[in-house]
C-alpha cells in the first residue's frame, strides 16, 4: 500500500462490512499500521441508506443489525422501527446482527411477506473472526428472512455493481485503469470483473493469480 501511494496511485479499501462504518474501519487500519481516513474506505454499510432512498424514497425501516446500521438509515432520512412494530415497516434491512433471534426473524420475515421491501448489505454466508473460526455472516441471516418471507433481497455490497462504481468514482478512473485486489473469488474477483476492472486474487497461501489465468484448484 505504501509503495502504491508513493508511486502516486490511488487506493480505496472496499469492504462488505455490515457492522462497522467507513470511519471505524479506517481507524482499525491505522492501528494496524496502514494510515487511512474515512474517505479512503468504502464500507457497504454506508451505502445502505442511500440505496434504499434511491429505490423507494425515505421510508420506515425495520433493521436487523448494529446500532451503526440504525445511524446510517437515520442519517439518510429513514425512520427506524423495532421488531415489535414490524407492521409499520415499509422496508426490512439486514446486516450482521449479533442480537439476531427467532423473534427478530419472525418480525422481519412477516414484514417481507406482507410486502415490505427487502435489502441486505451483502450475502456473505460467513464472517471470519480468526484462524479456522467464523460467525454466521450477514448473508446467512438474509437467507433465513428470504426463505421465510418468500422474497429475494436487493444486495448493496460486493459482488454487485454499485460499490465498485463508487470506488471507481473515488479513484477518478475508468474500470480498465483500476485493479481490484481481494481474497474472495465470489465477491472481490467476480464483482471486479463484472465492473470491467483488472483483478488480482490472493489465496489463503498468499499466492497471486492475475485476471486471465485459471483460478481453479487454488
Amino acid at each position: 500500500v505504501a509503495a502504491l501511494r508513493a508511486a502516486g496511485r490511488g487506493v480505496v479499501f472496499v469492504t462488505n462490512s455490515s457492522r462497522e462504518r467507513s470511519d471505524q474501519i479506517a481507524q482499525r487500519l491505522a492501528r494496524l499500521g496502514i494510515p487511512a481516513e474515512a474517505p479512503d474506505v468504502l464500507a457497504a454499510l454506508d451505502l445502505l441508506g442511500e440505496a434504499i432512498r434511491r429505490r423507494v424514497g425515505a421510508v420506515t425501516v425495520l433493521p436487523l443489525g448494529t446500532r451503526e446500521m440504525c445511524d446510517v438509515l437515520e442519517d439518510s432520512g429513514h425512520r427506524v422501527v423495532d421488531a415489535g412494530d414490524w407492521r409499520r415497516a415499509e422496508v426490512v434491512a439486514v446486516g450482521n446482527d449479533p442480537a439476531f433471534d427467532f423473534a427478530r426473524l419472525r418480525a422481519a420475515s412477516r414484514a417481507v411477506a406482507a410486502g415490505a421491501g427487502f435489502f441486505t448489505v451483502n450475502l456473505d454466508a460467513r464472517l471470519p473472526v480468526g484462524p479456522d473460526e467464523f460467525d454466521p455472516g450477514c448473508g446467512a441471516l438474509a437467507e433465513a428472512v428470504a426463505v421465510a418471507g418468500g422474497s429475494r433481497p436487493v444486495v448493496v455490497g460486493k459482488p454487485h455493481h454499485p460499490i465498485f462504481e463508487m470506488a471507481l468514482e473515488r479513484l477518478g478512473c475508468r474500470p480498465p485503469e483500476a485493479a481490484m485486489v481481494g481474497d474472495s473469488l465470489a465477491t472481490d474477483i467476480a464483482g471486479g470483473r463484472a465492473a470491467g476492472m483488472f483483478t488480482v486474487w490472493l489465496d489463503a497461501a498468499g499466492e497471486v493469480t492475475p485476471q486471465g489465468q485459471s483460478l481453479e484448484g487454488g
